[in-house]
């Protein structure tokens, strides 16, 4: 029998949180960039087992009116068991409950992804707008 998974709302440690990102497909970021963003989140919710980081998702932006969705990573041992839907389900309370009246809610969606985020009413920006990016 597999020990519970804890829902904690905190952010991760900056070392494990590159370290799920590359487990789950995403690129590493650069250690002190991430303890820096980790602390500036609106919202930080992970998934933990046996003390062992397997899920995690973050809301930034700037608390008002824009709020973008990050980092939504499960370990590919535990996907295909509703952890991504669970993480999403929380992002989105948190979103209900907090968001103001016509604030912007974004993120980026990588396929098959996409299909988690639309059953959370999120929809495809193509082609009034397209989603664009610089990395330094």
């Amino acid at each position: 029998m597999n020990p519970a998974i804890d829902i904690i709302y905190e952010a991760p440690l900056p070392e494990e949180y590159n370290e799920l990102r590359v487990k789950a497909g995403l690129s590493a970021k650069d250690i002190a960039g991430a303890s820096i963003a980790l602390g500036n989140s609106i919202f930080c919710i992970i998934l933990r087992q046996s003390n062992d980081l397997i899920g995690m998702g973050r809301i930034i932006g700037d608390g008002g009116c824009f709020y973008h969705i990050v980092d939504i990573a499960v370990d590919p041992s535990y996907q295909g068991k509703g952890l991504g839907k669970l993480l999403m389900a929380e992002i989105t309370q948190f979103l209900d409950e907090n968001a103001f009246k016509d604030s912007y809610v974004s993120l980026i969606a990588d396929s098959p992804a996409d299909q988690l985020y639309k059953k959370f009413g999120f929809e495809y920006t193509y082609p009034k707008s397209v989603g664009m990016y610089k990395k330094y």
